[in-house]
């Protein structure tokens, strides 16, 4: 029998909804591999997440509070939960591939000495010879990864893996102190700057829309925005956009932004380079919107209209106000 164990991530107290996935990928390793899991939770006051996550059905919560993990510093985190998977004697060790997640679990494997399996989509195998499905190529291809180390570490995409439900009962919560001494750590956490908004986070939003180069400006952007507005979605953006500075960094979606997978994705302007595709390709119902017939969008998406943006997506704006 295998233990595993969740690294649960958190904000300014406050469960972060990709951590639900990583339950419910640690429920799929249970299945193949048999035994339990725990979760475990670090921060300065983790007390009211760790009675949350107490409804997961996991075997115990581990947690462990510190003034210096006040803020996020990847270094004081790895030493928090390197305490923490030490405490459970777990075999997997499981999180979810949030920027985060990317930033701190591989200084956490060196620091067990274990192998590192990352942005996992699906898991395969049988007993404890757990086959770890990831993309490469930007998403291209799928490599399967075995991890051949005495401790196996995993970073899954939340997009990929059913949120886990709340079982009721609750489970056992116990505190783990570690040695945090604020000294001998390198890294200080000096503030946060990030951008403010009231509609829903792009990682978990129901509805994204994005806007890429077919906009041709920076203001056009509004016409991105009052859709968003009528459907009470995310916006998103392609790299070409970002890197012109049309639109915050937070917004990109793509290889090297963030992967998302909504119920509806509509793409506005964008031609659908490989990296953007990488980034949505997942999404339940793909519509594209491209003057371009054969633009790589296309080659996704569910529903594609080949037209005039500037024509088409005012009139939808106009007929959803009217709905």
């Amino acid at each position: 029998m295998s233990q595993v164990i969740v690294l649960a991530e958190q904000k300014d107290g406050a469960l972060v909804n990709a951590t639900l996935a990583a339950i419910g990928a640690a429920k799929e390793i249970v299945a193949i591999a048999g035994g339990s899991f725990d979760i475990a939770v670090a921060g300065e006051s983790v007390g009211p997440v760790a009675e949350q996550l107490a409804q997961y059905g996991a075997e115990k919560i581990l947690t462990l509070s510190d003034q210096v993990l006040g803020g996020y510093t990847a270094q004081a985190y790895a030493r928090a939960f390197d305490a923490l998977v030490r405490e459970s004697g777990a075999k997997y060790v499981v999180a979810a591939a949030t920027s985060i997640g990317k930033d701190m679990v591989p200084r956490l494997a060196a620091r067990l000495g274990g192998g590192l399996a990352s942005d996992v989509v699906s898991l395969e195998g049988s007993g404890t010879d757990l086959i770890y499905v990831r993309p490469m190529w930007a998403g291209n291809v799928l490599g399967k990864v075995k991890v051949n180390t005495d401790i196996e570490l995993v970073t899954v995409r939340g997009t990929e893996f059913d949120n886990a439900q709340p079982e009721g009962g609750a489970s056992s919560i116990q505190a783990v102190t570690a040695d945090l001494d604020p000294g001998s750590i390198r890294m200080t956490y000096v503030g946060l700057e990030s951008v403010k908004s009231d509609r829903p986070d792009l990682s978990d939003a129901d509805v994204v829309i994005s806007g890429g180069r077919g906009l041709k400006a920076k203001e056009n952007f509004a016409i991105v925005e009052a859709l968003a507005d009528q459907l009470n979605g995310a916006i998103g953006a392609s790299r070409a956009v970002v890197d012109a500075g049309w639109v915050p960094n937070d917004w990109q979606v793509g290889q090297t932004g963030k992967v998302v997978a909504p119920g509806l994705y509509i793409a506005v302007g964008i031609s659908g380079a490989i990296q953007h595709l990488a980034g949505m390709k997942g999404s339940k119902t793909i519509v594209a919107i491209n003057k371009d017939p054969d633009a790589p969008i296309f080659q996704v998406a569910d529903y594609g209209l080949v037209a005039d943006l500037f024509e088409v997506v005012p009139e939808l704006t106009e007929k959803l106000a009217n709905r």
